[in-house]
């Protein structure tokens, strides 16, 4: 309270002091405050009335101690509050019941009390106490200043969206239009693990992933999504709407789940804001808009600009049992949209750069804290890294890595004895390695690395960088007789021929590769090719469709000594290899092709 009492201009609390200052009993000051806000229970107990008269005395500003931007918090303006109502309000949605999960500052309360006339009830959450005055402050405020508003009854809790309960207050609104409107943090789980914060929600494999999965990073999510999907558990079953303000990413995730959710969900556009101009962020986000209670079974988002919502700019979402990023354009090459005959695999996980990263300065290896270490070679690899992956072909590494195993899981105490120097080197470093965050190093072996098997090892390799817009796919080759290695921003298919290897990097070249991507690929994620979509590479029908001689002319910028590699028969025989792989595959069962 002391914190929000700083936000309060001087009429209201010229207000205060002459129509409160003089009660003794917080129960009287609430029965006035209900009549003027319409807000339930404005203190809750005597200490808090008890805090507010004292506050009412002159007295120095307290300032804010938190920097909420840290925690993902994105303050919505009011400029922008008052658009999305108003766009809201012309597209004839007016609800009987506004809810805001999260809501801050309470702009978007106050942004609806001004555009919804009809409103009965509003109900508001937020965990910041500061944040859960002010917005008292602000509501009472805009009552005094047009006393002749609607004003329905508000109920607003300072609580963890986590742990409330809605089911507590459905009853009030059964027969009623219902509104979820608001804006939720935009940070992940794991992002605040890492800030220390206890505001998570409780820990649960919300999104039904497997063991697996859920350790090597799909287990992390976003905070918004959570609390997106809290809501349409809660509130899908009545009629209504939603109109969430959420990352782009977030939002395709959340078009990804929806067909297992099995939600009454409908009519959903994203509606791009520019976030720079509100937010001064550099982050991709949209209001979220959607149907409740929908009798349409459709799984596809439209995407317009907030200022132009009616002149659609894209459709992403399910075509069939495929999630596509550009509905329109999908059929041109969905042909394309199969399984890939390979395994793509991601580069090696080891979260201690600083100490398994290497340079080689005048001949002698450097870590990342430009310290010399005298180490023996055989566990030092070439390193490749994404933004090394921007040409055809790579046969020098930039940097050096130490791989401890041959496979996830390998004992690493043969080190002591075959490689003192870099067992001692390990070792005085170990401290790092303790540390390390990711529960996938929880109870291995020391110096244990992740994403590591026979497939790293293979000399000749077609890679990915899974960062970057472009998707360039680059033909990685032997360094000093040994494979070189790539990083977990990376995606790599591994070969020990070079001539398939040389035929593959041209077909993932091929604009058929290209334009498949260009549908499928979401670009606006923090990682746009992930190992999912690359399994949908269907590489042997793109084989199908090419001719020789179109492979000739993409292999001329490779070295001499390489294109010299590809003959006719052996890409006859590359065909024919082909084919029976796609009658093994038509003969396989489904669950065996994707495990």
């Amino acid at each position: 309270m002391k914190t929000a009492f700083q936000y309060i201009n001087t009429a209201t609390i010229n207000f205060f002091r002459e129509k409160i200052g003089r009660m003794t009993d917080y129960r009287e000051a609430n029965e006035l405050l209900i009549q003027l806000s319409g807000i339930d229970s404005f203190f809750r107990n005597k200490n808090e009335f008890l805090t507010f008269l004292d506050l009412l005395k002159p007295c120095s500003v307290v300032c804010e101690g938190i920097a909420r931007r840290e925690y993902g918090d994105f303050q919505t303006p009011s400029e922008l509050g008052n658009t999305i109502c108003s766009y809201l309000a012309s597209e004839g949605i007016l609800p009987d019941v506004i809810i805001e999960p999260t809501f801050g500052k309470g702009s978007f309360i106050i942004s609806a009390l001004r555009h919804f006339h009809q409103i009965k009830l509003v109900y508001g959450v937020e965990i910041y106490e500061s944040y859960y005055w002010q917005t008292k402050f602000l509501i009472l405020e805009l009552f005094i200043n047009t006393p002749n508003l609607n004003k329905p009854k508000i109920f607003l809790y300072c609580d963890d969206i986590f742990k409330f309960d809605f089911s507590s207050i459905e009853k009030s609104f059964e027969d009623h239009s219902i509104l979820v409107l608001g804006n939720p943090p935009w940070i992940t789980n794991s992002e605040l693990s890492t800030l220390n914060s206890s505001n998570l929600p409780a820990k649960s494999n919300f999104k039904f992933y497997n063991g697996f999965e859920a350790i090597t990073g799909k287990g992390n999510f976003d905070i918004g999504e959570y609390i997106i999907l809290k809501m349409f558990k809660s509130f899908s079953k009545y009629y209504g709407h939603m109109a969430m303000l959420a990352k782009n990413s977030v939002i395709k995730n959340i078009i990804y789940d929806l067909p297992k959710m099995n939600y009454r969900i409908g009519d959903m556009v994203a509606l791009k804001i520019d976030t720079k101009y509100f937010f001064n962020a550099s982050v991709e986000a949209s209001l979220f808009k959607c149907s409740f209670k929908s009798h349409s079974s459709s799984t596809i988002c439209k995407v317009s600009l907030l200022n132009s919502p009616h002149l659609v700019e894209n459709q992403f979402g399910w075509v069939g049992d495929k999630f596509v990023s550009d509905v329109s354009f999908y059929g041109k090459y969905k042909k394309y949209d199969g399984l890939c005959p390979y395994t793509w695999r991601q580069g090696v996980k080891h979260d201690c750069s600083k100490i398994m990263e290497l340079d080689i300065v005048n001949n002698k290896y450097v870590n990342g804290f430009k310290i010399e270490a005298n180490l023996e070679d055989e566990l030092i690899y070439g390193l490749v890294k994404s933004s090394d992956i921007n040409l055809p072909v790579i046969t020098n590494p930039r940097k050096y890595i130490i791989i401890t195993q041959k496979k996830t899981g390998e004992d690493t105490s043969y080190i002591k004895n075959r490689f003192p120097n870099l067992y001692q080197y390990l070792s005085e470093n170990e401290q790092l390695f303790i540390q390390r965050k990711s529960s996938i190093y929880t109870g291995k072996t020391s110096f244990s690395i992740f994403g590591i098997g026979d497939y790293s090892f293979k000399p000749y390799k077609v890679a990915i960088s899974g960062l970057y817009k472009r998707p360039n796919f680059s033909l990685i080759l032997p360094y000093k007789g040994k494979p070189i290695m790539l990083d977990d921003t990376c995606y790599f298919l591994g070969f020990d021929n070079i001539t398939e290897s040389i035929i593959v990097w041209a077909l993932l070249n091929s604009k058929y590769v290209k334009e498949l991507l260009s549908v499928i690929a979401f670009l606006d994620s923090k990682r746009p090719y992930t190992k999912d979509l690359l399994m949908r590479l269907s590489i042997n029908k793109i084989a199908e469709d090419i001719e020789f001689e179109q492979v000739q002319d993409m292999i001329k910028c490779l070295p001499k000594n390489m294109s010299n590699q590809l003959t006719k028969s052996k890409w006859d025989e590359f065909l024919v290899k082909n084919k029976k792989e796609n009658l093994r595959q038509k003969q396989r069962p489904l669950f065996e092709i994707l495990r």
